[in-house]
């Protein structure tokens, strides 16, 4: 995973707010969805609340252990299309145009 993978996606979720709030229950700067903190509790054996996730560090360690666990031997694109949609986002094209984006916003961060 490219180091500045997860900026890119704090970026597109929400600007670096580590206290937003989306319309589906995500939460913190990832966006983070109370799905995804219980299945990290379970792959990783932690019990984090989903509340949690608007502290950066603990948001950071959600989505590296979910990439990890879904992500194995993925390109940056396809772990940006899993962050959207699920593990099974690789395999369907709705999550294309999110994946671009991501991969469009890496490339600028990478320029600066």
């Amino acid at each position: 995973m490219h180091p500045l993978l997860l900026s890119a996606l704090i970026q597109i979720e929400s600007h670096g707010n580590d206290l937003a709030r989306g319309k589906h229950g995500e939460l913190g700067a990832l966006q983070i969805k109370p799905i995804m903190v219980r299945d990290v509790n379970r792959i990783m054996g932690t019990h984090y609340a989903h509340q949690q996730v608007t502290n950066r560090t603990i948001s950071l360690f959600i989505a590296n252990a979910y990439l990890a666990h879904y992500g194995k031997h993925l390109s940056d694109e396809s772990l940006a299309r899993i962050w959207q949609g699920g593990p099974k986002a690789i395999s369907r094209s709705s999550s294309r145009a999110y994946g671009r984006r991501v991969m469009r916003e890496l490339r600028n961060s990478t320029r600066q």
